[in-house]
This record gives C-alpha cells, sequence and structure tokens, in this order.
C-alpha cells in the first residue's frame, strides 16, 4: 500500500493552516511538494517535516533556526540534528525564562496601578 499524499487543501486542514502559510513554507523551503501539474501532494516526509515547523513555532523558534535544523538531518543525519535540537532548546529555555520573567514584573507592576487606582474611586 502507497503511503498516504495529502492534497494542498487536505494539508492546510489538517494542520489548521491558511493556504498562504502552507505556501510562504514552500517559497522559503522548509517543505517541498510532489508536483503534479498544478497541484501539489505532501507525503509523510512533508507531513513530518510540518509536524516538526508548527512544534518549532509553538516553542517559538524562528523560521530560520526550523529551516536550519531541519537541513541538519538532511546533511547530517539524525545524531547530528538531535544535538542541534538539544541546543537550540537550551537557548530558547532561557530566553522563554526571561520573557516569564519580564511578563511577571509587568503583572505585578499592572496589578499595582490597578489597586491603587480602584482605591482613589472608593
Amino acid at each position: 500500500m502507497p503511503d498516504k499524499r495529502l492534497s494542498f487543501k487536505e494539508t492546510c486542514a489538517q494542520f489548521d493552516v491558511t493556504p498562504r502559510t502552507l505556501r510562504y513554507y514552500e517559497y522559503i523551503e522548509l517543505l517541498t511538494p510532489d508536483k503534479e501539474g498544478r497541484s501539489r501532494f505532501y507525503g509523510p516526509k512533508e507531513l513530518a517535516r510540518m509536524t516538526l515547523i508548527l512544534r518549532g513555532r509553538r516553542f517559538g523558534f524562528s523560521l530560520e533556526d526550523i529551516r536550519q535544523w531541519l537541513m541538519i538531518y538532511e546533511n547530517e543525519g539524525t545524531q547530528a540534528q538531535m544535538r542541534e535540537w538539544v541546543s537550540l532548546a537550551d537557548r530558547q529555555m532561557v530566553e522563554l525564562t526571561e520573557q516569564r520573567k519580564q511578563l511577571d514584573e509587568t503583572l505585578a507592576e499592572l496589578s499595582a496601578l490597578r489597586d491603587t487606582t480602584a482605591k482613589t474611586l472608593g
């Protein structure tokens, strides 16, 4: 049984992305679907890449970081890609921790100002 391929429209629906997003990922060469005439089809490799792209975006990685990381697999294999993933994840956790600290400080300041204002109102 051949591997399942999804059409452009089916891929957009499966991953809940807009056609513009999917076309952009192709334009910047994150995805390279099979083309038959004007139709595009996404096989298992492209669907797996799409899963990784969306996961990377969810974690806050730039598309360039994701592109470079995916290229490591193509050029150097799984072990090198996993080593780079650990490095990227470590760096991103530091960044997210700093963002959380800044957000906590902003929330505390906003809360204090809100409380002061509410007391002024009586």
